[in-house]
């Protein structure tokens, strides 16, 4: 049972780093069977289809990102400590190409094209988070140290476009130049 557990994760491991890389229609069946080594039906066999896949690669990735969340709530009961401490984190993302990118903003951009399961998925996740910045600003508002209104989404955008552009100008400095800007706004003194 145990190896039945590690090859799914492994599957799901590489077509993690895969879509990062290309997209959702920039791997396939064969890719991951030769990055891991097993057959294509062996694949198959865990995954009927891409589609399936996929959306499990998204349930797995959304899981994680909600510990991720939970925990950045745990270490710290200030707002403000969590808020820097997501930022901090995608910040890291892309000065350091081997943490993970964010696989649902690499997802989102390919909307139009995704099987429907999976649309619905990447659409959850970024529910998700917007639920959850929101539900920070609000705390950071009711401390009278941050302005919530609509910040959850434009926060959100500033991050995930933030990430896709200092990828394409290879830039990591880029993010922060992007992303302080908008936090600075958010911890403006004129509430």
């Amino acid at each position: 049972m145990s190896s039945t557990i590690s090859t799914s994760e492994r599957i799901l491991d590489v077509a993690q780093s895969l879509i990062v890389a290309g997209g959702y229609n920039g791997f396939s069946y064969a890719d991951i069977s030769d990055a891991i080594g097993i057959r294509k039906a062996s694949i198959h066999h865990h995954f009927p289809t891409k589609a399936e896949l996929v959306s499990a690669l998204v349930d797995r990735y959304r899981q994680q990102t909600e510990l991720g969340l939970n925990a950045l709530r745990e270490q710290s009961a200030s707002p403000v400590d969590q808020l820097q401490s997501y930022v901090n984190f995608w910040q890291a993302c892309i000065r350091d190409a081997t943490l993970p990118f964010c696989v649902c903003a690499m997802l989102a951009g390919e909307m139009p094209m995704l099987p429907d399961e999976v649309a619905s998925r990447v659409r959850a996740h970024f529910d998700h988070l917007v639920g959850w910045l929101t539900s920070v600003l609000k705390a950071g508002a009711d401390q009278h140290l941050l302005r919530p209104d609509e910040e959850a989404q434009m926060l959100m955008a500033s991050v995930h476009g933030a990430m896709l552009s200092a990828r394409a100008f290879d830039d990591p400095g880029l993010f922060a130049a992007i992303v302080k800007p908008q936090v600075a706004r958010l911890l403006a003194a004129d509430h």
